[in-house]
């Protein structure tokens, strides 16, 4: 096949990139937005065309405000999933680079600020703040706004180690007391958490349509993941969503007095756990809770790993080790064999202190354990609390 002068694939990129000589003479690269050769020399035709012409100018590039940018991408971002938490990212970024030109952004300054941030948040919550700068700087070399010296600059920026293999999430005493404290309106949004490991903003979207009580499933479709799931729906699920009171007015399942859903339970939640004495805990634990307690409960991972939505197993792996109890009634299993084995010339073979002098509650099955509406998970229904 011919080579274009101009036209090149870059890395594992579908698309073909083309380079170009503005009228400032500064060099180019842009991608084409095509995959194939034809259309790219299309595209990369009329983009000479345009600056032959004087239609695209030298327009400084860089030298716009990063605030300017900020709207700019803004108005980008409101099409994308999870604009609301990049708005909040936004405000905090203009609030400390608004002012300067984009140019201006190094990797000394980005650092600096990083250093900054960390010192009242989490890396997690950092990585998200770095996330949402780098990918504004490589919008705006796609919009002309910024060049490619600024944006490799800030990408030399590394993100920040992050420990998530240790989880928090509640135990069965914990769920009972955290239910036992919560009022009335945030009770039911609990329990659902607890019972489904739906998230926040799921459980408080959810309507009436997507709970199906006949065949036991709730749909969901907008996700975090953009792939719907369906979660079965429990005894205790059931229970709850019968007993709930159903305005015809309102198509939410949760909903204040005035029948519009609530935008959040934070304050309500906080409350319910400072009276309940658990700390460290977040609404985001409750999906911890679901997840780990199934994982205990001997329900395997890729089950789970459904039940969550999560694209990748590795996502749900963590939450294989947010309690090491399972790994201990892994080994006790051990006993189960041994003393069951058949095989006569065992003990000699491998020595008595494997079976002699065992506590015989080592090895008893595993036992439904319930107190006052509380009781951890049946691998076979997946009730969290009755």
């Amino acid at each position: 096949m011919r080579r274009t002068k101009g036209l090149y694939k870059r890395g594992n990129s579908k698309f073909y990139w083309m380079c170009y000589q503005d009228n400032s003479g500064e060099v180019q690269r842009k991608s084409t937005g095509k995959t194939t050769q034809k259309e790219a020399e299309y595209v990369l035709v009329c983009r000479r065309k345009e600056i032959e012409e004087g239609g695209l100018p030298n327009v400084n590039k860089g030298k716009c405000k990063f605030a300017e940018l900020a709207k700019e991408y803004d108005t980008w971002a409101k099409q994308q999933r999870g604009y609301r938490t990049k708005k909040f990212i936004m405000r905090q970024l203009v609030e400390e680079f608004g002012n300067l030109n984009v140019m201006d952004l190094n990797t000394m300054i980005v650092e600096r600020y990083q250093t900054k941030h960390l010192s009242t948040r989490k890396p997690a919550t950092t990585n998200r703040m770095m996330a949402c700068l780098k990918h504004m700087l490589t919008k705006a070399v796609d919009w002309n706004m910024a060049n490619e010296e600024t944006l490799k600059q800030v990408r030399k920026v590394k993100f920040l180690k992050e420990n998530n293999k240790r989880l928090r999430f509640l135990d069965v005493d914990e769920c009972k007391r955290l239910i036992s404290c919560c009022p009335k309106h945030l009770k039911p949004i609990v329990i659902t958490a607890l019972n489904t490991g739906m998230r926040r903003g799921e459980i408080l979207s959810l309507k009436w349509e997507q709970v199906d009580l006949k065949h036991g499933y709730i749909s969901l479709r907008d996700t975090k993941s953009g792939e719907g799931r369906d979660i079965p729906i429990n005894n205790t699920l059931e229970r709850l969503f019968k007993e709930m009171p159903h305005s015809i007015e309102s198509i939410y399942v949760f909903t204040g007095k005035d029948g519009d859903p609530y935008k959040g339970v934070k304050r309500s939640y906080n409350t319910a756990l400072r009276n309940a004495e658990i700390y460290g805990a977040t609404f985001h634990s409750l999906r911890h809770t679901f997840a780990s307690q199934l994982t205990m409960a001997g329900v395997d991972l890729t089950s789970v790993q459904e039940l969550l939505g999560h694209k990748s197993l590795n996502m749900t792996l963590r939450y294989a080790h947010l309690a090491p109890e399972h790994k201990t009634k892994a080994v006790k299993k051990l006993d189960e064999v041994l003393r069951n084995t058949e095989e006569k010339d065992f003990s000699s073979q491998f020595g008595s202190q494997f079976t002699q002098g065992l506590d015989s509650d080592l090895v008893s099955p595993y036992k439904v354990w319930v107190s006052e509406g509380i009781r951890t998970p049946d691998p076979q229904n997946h009730n969290l609390v009755l």
